[in-house]
């Protein structure tokens, strides 16, 4: 098994306390292989006791890869901890902040909403507002909750016809992964404006609930202070802010996978549902789930397409040989758009074992057949800041997979 986890190198911004945007100027990115138990021993002490490292995963296995950004005044200390521990590295990047200076090369024309640049909570959540007004006989908004710091909490159905199958997508539950609600957004414009077949059938056929960003605390302070951040943004002690979202649903929670340390970017929280946008989404998902044929939940990045269960020592559902062909097809049609390829398979044998997250809670939960997680573009190259110039072709390819994935469930018997 292969995991992809990246360390980030911070100091003062670690646990979120600066009101500064953070700077990563000559900042290096490396890619370092964990294969014995004392490296990964060595790597959960530093987790423990971290001094400036911030973990984007927590190292929970042997067989890793995972990325390091080094700041300049560790480049020494690095270098003696990959000797000591005899780690193979390679290097990424060489300086982390033009990767994030080029992140947004569209940014000084845009005009108006659209997907040649990443924006903000409340710039989302008026194109929202209006794409409802400007379609109100297929589509409906409404609020399922309140952030911590207030932000409405909402979410958008397109319907064209009582009694369709339904389809779930949540994004930007992790705050960095901005390419996530990028591709929701285009999604449901294209479901409402494409005038492709295979697309108005799509939009026809099934209803569509979209919660575009699951979490607006996070992805508002990743746009003013520290682009990685990856948690909520309750306060947990004097030092720690924010839980893992997608570690805190109450499904095998913090079973594996998980952080129990509160600065960790995968604590799991102080218990399940502690954070208020998962207990909104949780308790919104209930009243639905009778209605949901298929759940995708949208992160970045490692081109993976992943089927439950996640914690360790998980049984494969039921219908595995059922999962694994639809990801197939649906693999298939990515690369089939612009050559992306896309590794598929159980979450916990080609990624990572994780609990409490989205997918495995409204599988092991509420019974929905075909739960998935996409990780979209890149594969390490930009890593979560990847170049706006990037929003659409990742969209018309993960178009495509969804275009083919349903084909494939509909043929199975599943919708």
């Amino acid at each position: 098994m292969w995991i992809k986890l990246t360390l980030l190198l911070v100091a003062a911004i670690a646990c979120g306390g600066s009101a500064e945007q953070a700077r990563f100027d000559n900042y290096r990115v490396y890619e370092v292989s964990i294969e014995t138990d004392r490296q990964l021993q060595m790597l959960q002490h530093l987790e423990l006791n971290p001094d400036g490292y911030n973990f984007w995963e927590s190292p929970v296995q042997t067989n890793m890869h995972l990325s390091i950004v080094v700041p300049p005044h560790k480049f020494a200390h690095f270098e003696e901890l990959t000797a000591a521990l005899a780690l193979k590295t390679r290097l990424q990047i060489e300086d982390f902040q033009k990767v994030i200076d080029s992140e947004r090369p569209m940014r000084s024309t845009r005009a108006t909403f659209g997907w040649t640049d990443y924006y903000t909570v409340e710039e989302i959540y008026a194109w929202m507002d209006q794409i409802v007004a400007q379609n109100p006989t297929i589509l409906s908004g409404s609020v399922y909750g309140t952030s911590h710091e207030g932000r409405p909490l909402k979410t958008i159905k397109l319907s064209h016809k009582a009694g369709n199958p339904g389809i779930f997508i949540e994004a930007n539950i992790h705050a960095r992964e901005w390419i996530s609600s990028a591709t929701a957004t285009w999604l449901l414009n294209e479901l409402v404006t494409s005038s492709n077949a295979a697309v108005q059938n799509l939009a026809q056929n099934y209803d569509w609930y979209f919660i575009m960003v699951a979490n607006p605390d996070g992805l508002a302070y990743t746009k003013t202070t520290n682009r990685q951040w990856r948690k909520t943004r309750k306060p947990v002690n004097d030092l720690c802010v924010g839980a893992d979202p997608n570690r805190n649903f109450d499904y095998m929670w913090m079973n594996g996978g998980a952080s129990s340390v509160p600065c960790s970017d995968t604590f799991a929280g102080l218990a399940p549902f502690s954070e208020p946008e998962t207990k909104a989404m949780a308790d919104y998902y209930a009243t639905i789930a009778d209605r949901i044929n298929i759940q995708f939940s949208f992160h970045s990045y490692g081109q993976y397409l992943l089927t439950p269960f996640g914690f360790s020592g998980a049984p494969l559902p039921s219908n595995n040989a059922d999962l694994q062909r639809i990801a197939a097809v649906t693999a298939s049609a990515i690369q089939a758009t612009y050559g992306t390829v896309y590794t598929y398979g159980n979450s916990a044998s080609v990624l990572y074992t994780t609990s409490g997250s989205t997918v495995d809670y409204f599988v092991g939960v509420h019974g929905t057949r075909l739960g998935y997680t996409f990780e979209f573009r890149d594969t390490g190259a930009t890593g979560f800041v990847l170049p706006a110039n990037q929003i659409i072709p990742n969209a018309q390819e993960t178009l495509n997979g969804i275009i083919a994935f349903v084909a494939e469930a509909r043929t199975l018997g599943y919708v």
